[in-house]
C-alpha cells in the first residue's frame, strides 16, 4: 500500500495523541522534506522565548506506507532523545495505536459499504442525513 496525504495527516494525529499522554514532546509533521533526495529529516528550532519545536518532514511520493510511519514513529523517538529500551517501548506502544486506527478505520468503512448496499443509499446521503447542524439552525433532513 502507498502512502497518501490523507493516511499521513490521520498517522500524525494519532502519533501525537500517543505521545502527549506520555508526556513527551509532539513534533510537528510535514511532507515532503526540504531537501531532495532524502526520505525524513528532522528540524529543530528555538524561538526567541527560548521554546523548542521539532519538525519532521517525510517524502511520500512513491514510497510504502510502512516506511513512511516507520520514518515518522522514528521521528518521535528523535525528537525526543529516546533510546534503548525505552525508545523500544515507545515504539511498540505507537504502532499498536496505529494499528488500531487503521483496523478500527477499515471496520467503519466495511459497515458503512454494507449499510449502503442494504439501504441502497450512498454514503454521501447517509452522511448528510446524519451530520449535525450549527448551533441556532433548525435541523435539516433530507428526502
Amino acid at each position: 500500500m502507498e502512502a497518501s496525504s490523507l493516511r499521513f495527516a490521520a498517522a500524525a494525529r494519532t502519533l501525537g495523541e500517543v505521545a502527549r499522554a506520555a508526556g513527551l514532546i509532539v513534533p510537528g509533521f510535514r511532507s515532503p522534506p526540504r531537501i531532495d533526495g532524502v526520505d525524513r529529516t528532522i528540524k529543530r528550532q528555538v524561538d526567541g522565548v527560548g521554546v523548542e519545536s521539532v519538525t519532521v518532514s517525510v517524502r511520500l511520493k512513491g514510497r510504502p506506507w510502512v516506511s513512511v510511519l516507520a520514518d515518522m514513529i522514528d521521528g518521535v523517538l528523535v525528537a525526543n532523545d529516546l533510546s534503548g529500551p525505552t525508545a523500544g517501548a515507545a515504539r511498540t506502544v505507537m504502532w499498536a495505536a496505529v494499528e488500531a486506527d487503521v483496523m478500527r478505520g477499515s471496520e467503519l468503512q466495511e459497515s458503512s459499504l454494507r449499510a449502503q448496499r442494504r439501504s441502497g443509499r450512498s454514503a454521501a446521503g447517509h452522511a448528510a442525513r446524519r451530520a449535525p447542524q450549527p448551533a441556532g439552525h433548525p435541523q435539516t433532513r433530507v428526502a
